[in-house]
């Protein structure tokens, strides 16, 4: 049979006394430091919100614009020769009766092309500083003696008449045909000259 547990004993006055002095000289242990707080810097950070990755490719620059093409002026048209007008037909008769006086004449016998075109230029652009309202070029009609000694009077025949409608040769002619045949007939031209500008 156990035995009834120690009755705890009082303490006297005296060992209250020392039991005070053992716990005035006693330290109480501290508690262990708080955490190490972390930077400012980087808590402010944490406290920000992130921000979201956008999966949108990055805005690309936006191209330089093409410099405009340069602008060609438009072509200037060239102006176009004065027209031509076939002799009227009173004239022409007057012409071959006499009636009416011609102004200048040029013969091209026996001349090669070259040499009857630029001589034909420069008649007629004389006769029209001379005021001549009608002229007469002689071509020649290309007969066998003309083919026999090698002259080109039948070429003239039938390029003298192209000529006189190229534009070179407009500005001074104003209308041609065939003459009579008093004046050459197929071998020969009437030629109206045109008036030239009047100068100051």
């Amino acid at each position: 049979m156990m035995g009834d547990p120690p009755r705890r004993r009082r303490l006297s006055d005296e060992e209250h006394v020392l039991w005070r002095g053992v716990m005035r000289s006693v330290a109480p242990l501290k508690r262990r430091a708080a955490a190490v707080a972390a930077p400012p810097d980087a808590a402010a950070a944490d406290r920000k919100p992130k921000a979201k990755l956008s999966s949108a490719p990055p805005a690309r620059a936006p191209a330089p614009a093409a410099s405009p093409k340069p602008v060609r002026p438009a072509p200037t048209p060239r102006a176009q020769p004065p027209s031509m007008m076939p002799l009227d037909r009173r004239l022409k008769q007057r012409l071959a009766r006499g009636a009416v006086e011609i102004d200048a004449r040029i013969d091209l016998h026996g001349r090669t092309q070259s040499q009857a075109h630029s001589a034909l230029l420069r008649f007629l652009q004389r006769a029209q500083a001379e005021g001549a309202k009608t002229a007469l070029v002689i071509t020649g009609k290309g007969g066998a003696s003309a083919r026999s000694s090698g002259e080109e009077r039948g070429v003239l025949k039938r390029q003298v008449p192209l000529w006189l409608r190229l534009p070179e040769f407009r500005a001074y002619v104003l209308g041609v045909d065939d003459a009579h045949i008093g004046h050459g007939g197929e071998g020969a031209l009437y030629v109206r000259v045109r008036r030239g500008r009047q100068r100051d």
